[in-house]
């Protein structure tokens, strides 16, 4: 009797976290999903939510930013040798320098010293109040939003239904589609730290790290919105962002298919067994469903997850910008003073010329560009086609390879590919990225 006591008096409390858990799973991913994905029409002006914040608080508090932004890229140049991570390898020493680069830059901008041809509004005026500002406020706001999002249970019950489709079109496991989804409403960084982390437990063989790493870690949406600012495409948001979801799994798809990813091991890390994801056929919404109510209930206290994800936000933040203005501007430089682009911009002006798009050289200009910053491609097509703004747009997402943070962050993983290969597979991806988006873009504008 008195155990039966005990279990009554327990059901009601069961209950109440049952509740609990299903209203965090239902209200904070639906306000994720408002403020990420549905366009609201503010003064005139038709955006998403995340957009309309960061654009209040540009025209608020004006005259602060560049000295907030300017403060965001010392801590971030200081960071590496503060963590002491500065000279863990060459990559990462190059990069730890450019970050120091990235400040004295900064610097001479916001205090308004050097060269006339640095002040030009195409330099780093642009770069700076166009790029670095906006992106040291959409980061780390867009993280707190990013929090109701991934946190309570959506990328789980996403990811069972992902299941029967990942190892057929992506030769990559069904929980594998929580990386992809994490990349795009998180961040690469985030995406990759996932990555890393399953695949040193065994449940990736290299060559699903490897497919994985390049194929999904792409930029997150909060990047996308600074792409499309800059673009003006912000009238065509969600057109913009699923095109470029679909093309960059579309692509992805291709490349794991042919080399160096193809060839790629199938053993696993430090030769170990290996962990195979169990495979569910039956019973489907009902596993999402005990997965999402699992992670709801296993997740942190709401302040605590807006603050750790606010943390990682402006943490991330802080190594972005300095990357943004040391080689932003060094690929600026390049673009503007240099042939070097143009070189690079004949091998895919044979595509971007194929497909038909307004100024071909221009577009493969800006295509060759984007190895160096995932920015840079935007920026020389500001005076653009819309058509040309929208296929470069996708391709400075889908690309997902560059050297200012994507590059840096794969290679100090344990995953085993070298530049040699991130090259390549960067160039296929640029090269599907045109043949797809162009006719698309084509219907749709």
């Amino acid at each position: 009797m008195e155990n039966q006591t005990v279990v009554n008096a327990k059901q009601p409390e069961l209950q109440n976290s049952n509740m609990m858990n299903m209203v965090k799973f239902f209200v904070f991913s639906a306000i994720g999903i408002f403020v990420f994905f549905v366009p609201i029409t503010l003064n005139g002006k038709s955006s998403i939510m995340l957009d309309h914040f960061v654009s209040a608080i540009q025209l608020a508090v004006p005259s602060v930013l560049p000295y907030y932004a300017l403060l965001v890229i010392l801590l971030g140049a200081v960071y590496p040798f503060y963590k002491k991570t500065w000279k863990k390898d060459t990559v990462t020493l190059i990069f730890s320098i450019l970050k120091i680069l990235g400040f004295v830059a900064g610097a001479m901008f916001v205090f308004n010293v050097g060269p006339k041809w640095f002040f030009s509004p195409d330099m780093a005026p642009f770069l700076y109040n166009k790029l670095v500002i906006s992106v040291g406020l959409l980061v780390p706001i867009g993280s707190v939003f990013l929090a109701l999002l991934v946190g309570y249970g959506l990328l789980e019950f996403i990811g069972i239904f992902m299941q029967p489709v990942m190892r057929p079109i992506w030769k990559t496991p069904g929980r594998s589609a929580i990386d992809a989804v994490a990349s795009f409403v998180g961040s690469y960084s985030i995406g990759l730290l996932i990555t890393n982390r399953v695949f040193k437990e065994g449940k990736y063989s290299i060559k699903e790290a490897a497919i994985i790493a390049t194929g999904f870690s792409t930029v997150s949406a909060t990047f996308m919105i600074v792409v499309a600012k800059t673009l003006n495409l912000m009238d065509m948001w969600n057109a913009y962002f699923w095109i470029t979801l679909v093309v960059t799994f579309i692509v992805t798809a291709i490349t794991v298919r042919i080399w160096p990813l193809s060839k790629m091991s199938d053993s696993y890390y430090q030769e170990m067994e290996g962990d195979q994801e169990v495979i569910i056929k039956k019973d489907r919404v009902k596993t999402a469903w005990k997965e999402a109510m699992i992670t709801a209930n296993d997740s942190p206290s709401f302040g605590k997850n807006i603050w750790e994800n606010l943390k990682d936000g402006f943490v991330m933040t802080m190594g972005i910008l300095p990357s943004i203005m040391s080689v932003g501007l060094l690929g600026l430089i390049l673009a503007e003073f240099t042939p070097v682009f143009d070189w690079l911009g004949y091998i895919f002006y044979p595509f971007t010329a194929l497909v038909q798009l307004p100024e071909p050289m221009l577009a493969a200009k800006a295509s060759a560009v984007g190895i160096a910053e995932m920015f840079l491609p935007a920026l020389l097509v500001t005076k653009a086609a819309v058509v040309t703004k929208f296929v470069i747009a996708v391709v400075s997402v889908s690309s997902i390879i560059f050297f200012s943070a994507v590059v840096p962050c794969i290679l100090s993983t344990e995953i085993p590919l070298t530049v040699g290969k991130l090259v390549v597979i960067w160039f296929e991806r640029v090269v599907l990225t045109i043949l797809i988006t162009a006719p698309l873009a084509y219907l749709l504008l």
